[in-house]
């Protein structure tokens, strides 16, 4: 009996003493696997350490980056945007530094716009343009605003027409001007399309990538409740993407007020563009700063509609 205790105890010991050999071994491998793992990082040695900085003084909110600025504040940069140029304009024109006939002065500008008033040719020729305006890029909007939707919703919509409109967008609708004149002759027609040519492709990239905006889980959710895919396209996609589409809209409505200028050189008898040709045959640059000024201040008008359009319709858009 006693020779079987001993056995047992030696039998006991040997494991132990395996087991002691066998984590001894793990040990070493484990720090044989990091010691080749450091030597196999890049060396350091190089490296400067990093230098030790101040706690970095409290900035001015103006020129902290995002962060809200008073009421106060906001309101003297923006009369600042507009007096310190015209400051400037007014400096320059008082003292003699440019010639009148290159550079008139406010006082004149304001008397030649007052006088074109006057005789009614300045809003004759305003109204010309806005029609051209409402119908050219009336045109691209209802054009445009279909095919962005159609690219940006469907893959395959996108895989056919975005080549395209790529290729197209990058052409001058200016370089148009003659193959439309000999398409649609020298009437209103041709100058609609210029405004077409000019803005269509634009708003419609750009509308098709605030379609594509639209948050995939929205999509899903409105499957998973039973939506159709007409009901998650003007239920869901349509209605998330409109305050974007309107600051497309709000941003090419700019371009059309370049390219109608340019439409309107070719023979013109009324609007902006127009009068504006007209007056540079006499030198009479009061007149141009005039209409310019004009067509600034009612372009910023229409930017400031749009915006709260945007506003109204899109509440939840940041």
């Amino acid at each position: 009996m006693t020779e079987l205790t001993g056995s047992a105890s030696r039998t006991a010991a040997g494991t132990e003493a395996d087991e002691l050999e066998a984590h001894r071994i793990e040990d070493e491998q484990r720090l044989a696997e990091e010691h080749a793992a450091k030597a196999a990082l890049p060396e350091r040695a190089d490296w400067a350490p990093l230098p030790r900085r101040a706690r970095p003084a409290p900035k001015a909110a103006l020129l902290t980056i995002r962060t809200p600025i008073s009421a106060r504040a906001k309101w003297t940069l923006t009369v600042l945007s507009v007096a310190l140029p015209l400051a400037i304009w007014w400096t320059l024109s008082a003292t003699g530094a440019v010639s009148p006939t290159f550079l008139p002065s406010p006082p004149a500008v304001l008397k030649a716009g007052a006088q074109m008033a006057s005789t009614g040719e300045l809003f004759g020729d305003l109204w010309a343009t806005v029609q051209r305006i409402l119908l050219g890029f009336g045109l691209a909007v209802l054009i445009s605003v279909p095919l962005g939707i159609v690219m940006g919703t469907f893959s395959a919509g996108q895989a056919l027409l975005e080549p395209l409109v790529g290729f197209l967008r990058y052409m001058p609708a200016s370089s148009f001007i003659p193959l439309l004149i000999i398409w649609l002759g020298i009437g209103e027609e041709s100058k609609v399309a210029v405004l077409v040519l000019g803005t269509v492709f634009f708003n419609t990239l750009m509308t098709a990538d605030v379609v594509r905006g639209v948050p995939r889980n929205l999509i899903n959710v409105s499957y998973t409740l039973g939506a159709r895919r007409g009901e998650v396209l003007r239920k869901v996609i349509i209605p998330h993407s409109l305050p974007g589409m309107l600051d497309a809209i709000r941003v090419n409505m700019a371009a059309a007020w370049n390219f109608v200028v340019v439409a309107e050189l070719v023979n013109a008898t009324a609007g902006l563009g127009y009068r504006i040709t007209r007056a540079q045959r006499f030198l009479q640059t009061d007149k141009i700063f005039a209409v310019l000024l004009l067509i600034g201040l009612l372009g910023l008008l229409i930017d400031v509609a749009l915006r709260l359009v945007r506003t109204k319709l899109g509440r939840w858009a940041a």
